[in-house]
């Protein structure tokens, strides 16, 4: 059986400029993704139109512009946020998943891991907001926090939502830095050291802005089989 399927450039004649993996679902339990970032309009249809139509899995497409989405809209996709594209959404798993941001300004990089999610067929809580700078909100949203599986905190500035999270609730907690804050904050870079270098005890932290990297380890947590 062929596990990987060449896509040739639609514009180009004998031009393959992808090989697929449809059979990733049943090594590893999630489809893979097209990162649109980089690539042409064309290109970024030509494998979707491929991954629908030779599967029925969920199609996720992360970080497209504002031109790939005008020619994927044809395709009726959902989208979550500014720049995520989903098809084909598995059925409820059951399971409960947090997503939890510190400041608005973290909900882009959010919205990437909750649509991912969401598309693998997972429950979503969306709780935004909630930085350590006014602590009490945090306190306030805890009982909502302590009902999922498995938590994302999203923070930039230095990044300490995910330590006090760890400190206060037993649940698998994935900490995703983002680029929001001023000069010192070194686009993120400060953020992933201080979480990095937490003193949380089991704290899993992904590189910046990594909403679908979380959300796959969120997955492979809960240890969901291919649907």
């Amino acid at each position: 059986m062929r596990h990987r399927q060449p896509v040739s450039d639609p514009t180009r004649s004998n031009d393959h400029f992808a090989t697929l993996d449809h059979r990733r679902s049943v090594r590893l339990g999630m489809p893979e993704a097209v990162f649109c970032s980089g690539k042409t309009p064309q290109q970024c249809l030509a494998i979707v139109e491929e991954f629908l139509a030779t599967g029925r899995d969920a199609v996720i497409a992360t970080r497209t512009d504002e031109a790939q989405r005008a020619l994927l809209t044809d395709l009726a996709p959902t989208q979550v946020g500014q720049s995520l594209l989903t098809w084909n959404h598995r059925p409820s798993t059951g399971r409960r998943i947090a997503v939890v941001t510190a400041g608005t300004s973290d909900i882009p990089v959010a919205d990437e891991a909750a649509g991912v999610l969401m598309a693998m067929g997972h429950h979503v809580d969306r709780i935004t907001d909630v930085g350590v700078a006014g602590l009490h909100r945090l306190l306030d949203t805890l009982p909502r926090i302590e009902e999922a599986e498995v938590v994302l905190a999203v923070a930039g500035m230095e990044g300490s939502l995910p330590t006090v999270l760890a400190g206060l609730i037993p649940q698998p907690i994935i900490a995703i830095p983002t680029s929001v804050g001023y000069g010192s904050s070194l686009d993120g870079v400060t953020a992933l050291l201080s979480m990095m270098a937490s003193c949380a005890p089991g704290l899993s932290v992904v590189g910046i802005d990594n909403g679908y990297g979380a959300a796959c380890a969120a997955h492979r947590i809960l240890g969901m089989p291919d649907q």
